[in-house]
């Protein structure tokens, strides 16, 4: 495991119309824990930044049918808040301050190392998270989203992706009830038709592994991780409000 902001945990939009980089970055992404959609041009963006609920969006300037920086202006008049790494071949300095004018949150010409994206990707999901570090922590339970290491009571506890992916995100929405749509979509991505049941089997795993405490459930609602739960692995296996 490696993920770093979630991010893993969370749903990625990848729009780049270079086949083999956009395979590339997917599987950086994938590896380091993210759920990853991929689009290639920039009307099919627009639409899907428009519509559907993505962590972040990688956006590359160079696009066929709409370039990237009107497809991130049309977000930004439309309200969409969703952070922004611009991606681009154009590396000189006016081309950063347009992309940042028109509201991205990052700028990393190509070519480029993944190591970096992932590392500025993390960066942007936990300023737009509120977190300042990639350490979160919710009583015992401690995530290093660097590392994608989970620890209760300091030791170490071994998480599936599709578990791990569930606990960073609610951990970084730390404090608000995420909906059990919104928690299937960024586990599973956009296109599976996985629901409540196949949820409710995950998080019971979880709970067992990290403390029947940690994640609440609030029926009809959805589920919440709060700043100071936690019970240590073996308290039990529903959450305060059931599974």
């Amino acid at each position: 495991m490696a993920l770093s902001e979630g991010e893993v945990e969370v749903r990625i939009l990848v729009v780049e119309d270079e086949a083999a980089l956009a395979e590339d970055v997917r599987t950086a992404l994938e590896q380091a824990g993210f759920t990853v959609e991929l689009c290639a041009d920039g009307e099919t963006a627009w639409f899907k930044g428009d519509v559907e609920e993505y962590a972040a969006i990688i956006l590359d300037l160079g696009l066929p049918t709409l370039d990237g920086l009107s497809v991130l202006k049309r977000w930004r008049q439309a309200g969409r808040s969703t952070p922004v790494l611009i991606l681009t071949a154009r590396g000189g300095w006016s081309e950063r301050v347009e992309g940042i004018d028109a509201g991205a949150d990052d700028y990393l010409p190509k070519p480029f190392q993944t190591e970096e994206l992932i590392a500025r990707l993390h960066a942007i999901l936990r300023r737009s998270a509120g977190k300042a570090s990639s350490v979160l922590s919710a009583g015992r339970v401690v995530v290093d989203a660097r590392r994608m290491r989970v620890t209760v009571d300091g030791k170490a506890v071994a998480l599936t992706p599709l578990e791990y992916r569930a606990l960073a995100y609610l951990l970084y929405h730390a404090g608000r009830v995420v909906p059990a749509v919104e928690l299937v979509d960024h586990v599973y991505g956009g296109d599976d038709a996985r629901g409540q049941n196949t949820l409710d089997v995950l998080l019971g795993r979880l709970r067992r592994k990290v403390g029947a405490g940690v994640i609440v459930t609030h029926r009809g609602f959805g589920y919440v991780v709060e700043e100071e739960a936690g019970l240590s692995p073996g308290e039990g296996v529903e959450g305060r409000d059931g599974a």
